[in-house]
């Protein structure tokens, strides 16, 4: 019997022998170097390498989150990760990382190892550039979302999928972190900088035309079984190198409006401009702008020649629903671009872009640009429909 056939949380001197057990990949008197590399808020990740270069990584889920021990979920997140990657490698293929194997009892997947990449925020911060990010994540997003949309599959499939990938609890916590607990501090878990307070309960706490909005996107957040999206698509889900784009960390994946995974990633290359303008960045401001700008313009295009070349249902596959339909996600795309420069401004799960902006000033305005932004996309995000209308928002 292995000591492995029944679940408890991992620590670094278990995996060696987890791996060799689980895996064919070492032998058995292979000297493997294991560390712990998780940087999220949710899961444990390990790194497991031999002395003759072969490696993996190791990622298993634990019952409560890494920032909140009172915060219970499930480790099924989990299984949903490892299932989407693989359905994802089939519909955006080289743009995710490869899943060797589950585990349902541990509770933790064998994945390939990215070490040779960069997680990309971190590579952001330090002001490099990546010339491909936009056409590999436009790609990525057109071709794994609207492929998993009732435009495209079956509809039979397609409400399998919703089934099989319903995920609750961890969007309740997209639901709290991200929708509610930025505009009230119902919960008392927000994060505000000091400088910004009562500019944060003005344009926040205080702002009723603004939570009646909040409140219609959170709502569409919650009903709208678009296509199954990644959840929780921003810098710090994504490794990097000058050729090579690689998603990871579908967890929160669920059937959820497309404009939601589009929005985050158009949202965290703000952070990154912000950080950018607050050290005096200028070329490299100016080519997050370009990205910004290339992304939902490739993004449209992309995803017009898709529907074009994929459409099945025949009520739907004309140019002009592909046009309403396409119109709506934009929209969505402003909106959810906006609550996730909210809350991950004042909320509790806040971004290092940011918070390691040490010259407090330049901070406060960083978050204030931040929160404008946010608003406008908000406010107006009938208006957005091209890469230029998001890229000028910036300028509050």
């Amino acid at each position: 019997m292995s000591r492995f056939d029944t679940y408890f949380l991992m620590k670094t001197e278990d995996i060696a022998a987890y791996v060799k057990e689980k895996s064919d990949m070492f032998s058995s008197d292979a000297v493997l170097d294991v560390k712990e590399i998780g940087d999220g808020n949710l899961n444990y990740v390990f790194l497991v390498k031999d002395d003759a270069g072969k490696s993996l990584i190791v990622k298993q889920a634990g019952e409560t989150l890494r920032i909140s021990d009172k915060m219970r979920i499930s480790t099924e997140r989990n299984r949903i990760e490892s299932e989407i990657l693989q359905l994802q490698n089939k519909y955006a293929p080289g743009l995710v990382p490869k899943i060797f194997s589950y585990d349902t009892v541990m509770c933790a997947c064998l994945m390939e190892d990215l070490s040779d990449h960069r997680l990309m925020r971190y590579a952001l911060m330090d002001f490099e550039i990546f010339p491909k990010f936009a056409d590999d994540i436009t790609t990525y997003m057109v071709n794994t979302t609207l492929s998993t949309t009732d435009i495209v599959m079956c509809a039979k499939e397609k409400k399998a999928l919703v089934k099989n990938y319903i995920n609750p609890e961890l969007c309740e916590i997209t639901e709290d972190l991200v929708f509610t607990e930025p505009y009230n501090d119902l919960n008392k878990r927000n994060i505000v900088f000091e400088q910004n307070k009562k500019f944060i309960e003005d344009e926040l706490y205080n702002d009723k035309a603004l939570h009646l909005e909040i409140a219609k996107i959170k709502l569409a957040f919650m009903t709208n079984a678009q296509a199954l999206i990644h959840g929780d698509l921003h810098t710090g889900s994504i490794f990097v190198k000058q050729d090579s784009t690689k998603i990871f960390d579908p967890e929160f994946a669920f059937y959820g409006p497309i404009g939601y995974d589009v929005g985050n990633i158009i949202a965290n290359l703000i952070f990154a401009w912000n950080r950018g303008n607050a050290f005096g960045k200028k070329e490299f401001c100016d080519l997050i702008i370009k990205t910004i700008i290339e992304i939902i313009d490739l993004f449209i295009e992309k995803f017009i020649k898709y529907f074009k070349n994929n459409a099945s249902d025949y009520m739907l596959k004309t140019e002009d629903f592909m046009r309403h339909y396409l119109d709506t996600i934009l929209e969505d795309t402003a909106a959810y671009a906006g609550t996730e420069l909210i809350r991950r401004t004042v909320g509790m799960a806040q971004v290092k872009d940011i918070t390691t902006i040490e010259n407090a000033e330049k901070r406060a305005e960083a978050e204030r640009i931040n929160i404008l932004c946010a608003k406008k996309m908000i406010m107006n995000r009938k208006n957005f429909k091209t890469g230029k209308d998001f890229a000028e928002a910036i300028y509050v």
